[in-house]
């Protein structure tokens, strides 16, 4: 199973990326799936979460409003759209695979590598 992260980059405070995660050796279809990220110094904390149907999602309260979550089952892949970014955004992002909802408390089966988010103030 892979979980191959991109999409990360600089950009300035009030732009936008979008991040792509995208599954190998596993369905995304029948998976929950998550985006965390690490600031520097910092624990890992939880972003955003869809279901394996896709209708329900759950935020962080940090980028509620903001970030949002979706799939496409097609092309096995997750993504997190990330508007009006911030410096406090600034992390390295991972997705995260599960089929339990251990996966909103960090306690996920499939980790991605990561991928760097700065933004500039």
């Amino acid at each position: 199973v892979q979980l191959q992260a991109s999409g990360g980059g600089l950009v300035q405070a009030g732009g936008s990326l979008r991040l792509s995660c995208a599954a190998s050796g596993l369905t995304v279809s029948v998976y929950l799936l998550a985006w965390f990220r690490q600031a520097p110094g910092k624990e890992r904390e939880f972003v955003a979460y869809i279901s394996a149907s896709g209708v329900s999602t759950i935020y962080a309260d940090s980028v509620k409003g903001r970030f949002t979550i979706s799939k496409d089952n097609a092309k096995n892949t997750v993504y997190l759209q990330m508007n009006n970014l911030k410096p406090e955004d600034t992390a390295v992002y991972y997705c995260a695979a599960d089929v339990y909802s251990r996966i909103l408390i960090g306690n996920a089966d499939y980790w991605g590598r990561g991928t760097l988010v700065t933004v500039s103030s």
